[in-house]
């Protein structure tokens, strides 16, 4: 995987930092992209002492030309990029009843159009390589759903069938696009929210897990690398579940 360029959005933090750490392992070239520059420093700054490439890039996904502007400064630092992870994404526990229109189209803005908009922007590279990943991280909550989150369950859905849909569009093209829907991660922005509001007791919500564990970001990173490499190039338009066997298929 030497001299291939990813671009790793929500890569400040969590899973997008993990999953930067993983890919830039295996002497892949990362752009650690996050809502603005300076909160990359740290993952960057790790990439970098472990000897591996990085560069930080600020950008909102929703944001046409932010997310433009942020690809063009990763291309003329390491390259054309034929890596995505769409990681960045929000959440919201706001009962049905009370969602806005503001609301609705904030969150589908980040977590359904932000993957349209950066797939768009990397898209020529893959193209002109005729090789790419695209991995999209959707939510175990698409598969089952979620009480007061039915703005963040729904969009994540979206993004599970989008996938299925890239993959056919892009599958002549050399390109696979998969997805990883994670379930019970610790150590995220997302999961604390999630402990803070439901506030489930840790044996209570380790018991409905078969493996009896919580995720690590780490384990969502492992299977991204996977499905980024050459190793996975038969598999695409999948729905990879990372969750210790919350939800089975």
């Amino acid at each position: 995987m030497a001299n291939k360029v990813a671009l790793v959005t929500g890569a400040a933090a969590g899973i997008g930092a993990a999953c930067a750490k993983r890919l830039a392992k295996e002497g892949i070239a990362i752009g650690v992209l996050d809502l603005d520059e300076a909160r990359c420093a740290d993952t960057v700054n790790a990439i970098k002492e472990a000897r591996g490439d990085a560069v930080a890039l600020g950008a909102d996904v929703s944001k046409r030309d932010q997310v433009f502007a942020a690809v063009q400064k990763l291309r003329d630092t390491f390259g054309p990029v034929t890596i995505l992870v769409n990681n960045a994404g929000v959440t919201d526990f706001t009962p049905f009843e009370q969602v806005t229109d503001e609301l609705w189209d904030f969150i589908y803005a980040v977590n359904v159009r932000g993957p349209m908009v950066l797939t768009q922007a990397v898209l020529p590279d893959m193209k002109a390589a005729h090789w790419g990943r695209i991995v999209n991280i959707s939510s175990s909550s698409a598969q089952t759903g979620a009480v007061n989150m039915i703005p963040y369950s729904s969009s994540k859905g979206a993004v599970v069938t989008m996938t299925r849909s890239m993959a056919q569009e892009f599958g002549p093209l050399g390109i696979t696009v998969n997805n990883i829907p994670p379930g019970s991660v610790m150590g995220t922005i997302m999961s604390e929210a999630n402990r803070d509001k439901f506030q489930i007791p840790s044996e209570v919500l380790l018991s409905t897990l078969p493996v009896r564990r919580m995720g690590e970001p780490e384990d969502i990173a492992n299977a991204c690398a996977w499905l980024c490499n050459d190793a996975s190039s038969y598999v695409t338009g999948q729905t990879i579940g990372v969750n210790g066997g919350r939800v089975v298929s």
